[in-house]
């Protein structure tokens, strides 16, 4: 990775916030994201873009980043205010509620490409900050272990629709569970894939 952080402590920023999601694309589920802030040489090994990692390697870094980290913090906002919002204002949302969170506050954010109207704090949107930067790419790792987590507690609700497989994601499983048997409450109703099948189920299950 790049050190995106060493470069911004060069104009005399100390605390620096990496703020990433999870979840934009399934449709089910909430968005969740983190905030982390590492003090410089205090850095955990081998993180990278979540999506990069096994399920294993990414449970084992989300302990050693919680360990390490100056602050952490995770947000998430619901499948309902997701279609109230869109996806884009309900992932700020959880961004600057991640930020909010946070027991110290950052004098610089980089954000995974996401710009955060409101946020006064000088704040850089960085295309796939999750590969170039640290503290987003553990950052990214917090909020999908997080998600993931409360996707297999949601599986145990409606085990029909095999969340704790595909997390909510529009694979051919989901989609075929999804026709059989109608939406459930943590769908998103506003997804292509979902609100189709509204008219078709009469009610969400």
């Amino acid at each position: 990775m790049i050190d995106w952080e060493q470069e911004i402590r060069k104009k005399g920023y100390a605390l620096i916030a990496g703020v990433d999601e999870a979840g934009r694309g399934p449709l089910a589920g909430p968005v969740v994201a983190a905030a982390v802030i590492f003090k410089a040489g205090n850095i955990p090994e081998g993180i990278k873009d979540s999506k990069e990692l096994r399920p294993c390697q990414r449970s084992s870094l989300s302990e050693a980043i919680k360990e390490k980290a100056a602050a952490w913090s995770v947000a998430a906002v619901s499948a309902d205010q997701v279609d109230a919002l869109n996806i884009l204002q309900a992932t700020i949302r959880a961004m600057t509620a991640a930020i909010s969170a946070l027991n110290i506050e950052p004098q610089y954010i980089i954000t995974d490409a996401v710009r955060l109207p409101g946020i006064m704090i000088p704040h850089l949107p960085l295309v796939q900050g999750d590969r170039l930067c640290v503290c987003v790419g553990a950052a990214s790792i917090l909020a999908k272990v997080n998600r993931d987590n409360l996707m297999d507690l949601w599986s145990r609700e409606y085990p029909q629709y095999g969340f704790n497989q595909h997390k909510g994601y529009p694979t051919p499983e989901h989609l075929k569970a999804l026709r059989k048997y109608g939406p459930c409450p943590i769908h998103r109703k506003t997804f292509k894939g979902v609100k189709e099948l509204l008219g078709v189920a009469g009610q969400i299950k």
